[in-house]
């Protein structure tokens, strides 16, 4: 085994946190008298909405800027979302869904061995912080990719990015460094 043979990695996409706006003003006292699974949170000014079916949750202001949680990839984020859309413009509100993006990527991913995690910092140092009496798992940033990778000593790995690709790349790229710091199993 080396780090250069092909290995077959699942990268499992947990959760994908996208935005979009409608153009118009919405009436939150509105949305919560009249529409389906909805909790208002008055005292912050946002109202949250759940999908079943893509299983997402939304967090809608009067502004009309709506934040998407919860899809396991970018195109069922995105069919919430403008399936949300759909929803408001059903309760009376000319909403156009614009602007959608992608902010955030949330990945786990398994390694087929064990980290020693103080030998994979000491190597890797600009980039990696190990504070074992803080956090149990080193955490490793790859600025140009915009990612950042909590690493811990089962070999699981935590990816959180800007988008599926960047975390897809930054999984192929830590991977040899995480291989030279394996536990060898006796």
């Amino acid at each position: 085994m080396d780090a250069d043979s092909d290995v077959a990695l699942d990268i499992l996409i947990t959760n994908v946190v996208c935005v979009f706006r409608t153009r118009c003003h919405l009436n939150l006292r509105k949305i919560a008298l009249e529409g389906i699974n909805v909790i208002y949170k008055r005292e912050v000014g946002k109202v949250l909405m759940k999908l079943r079916k893509p299983r997402i949750t939304a967090t809608i202001w009067s502004s009309g800027k709506i934040i998407c949680t919860g899809a396991t990839s970018e195109e069922e984020a995105k069919f919430g979302a403008r399936r949300l859309a759909r929803s408001l413009q059903k309760l009376g509100f000319l909403v156009k869904f614009t602007e959608f993006k992608v902010v955030n990527v949330l990945a786990v991913c398994n390694m087929p061995f064990e980290i020693r995690l103080p030998e994979f910092t000491k190597k890797n140092r600009p980039n990696a912080s190990y504070e074992p009496e803080l956090h149990p798992a080193v955490c490793y940033r790859i600025k140009t990719l915009r990612t950042t990778l909590q690493i811990f000593s089962t070999g699981s790995i935590t990816v959180t990015g800007p988008n599926v690709k960047s975390v897809a790349t930054a999984v192929e790229q830590i991977y040899p460094f995480v291989f030279e710091s394996r536990k060898e199993i006796l």
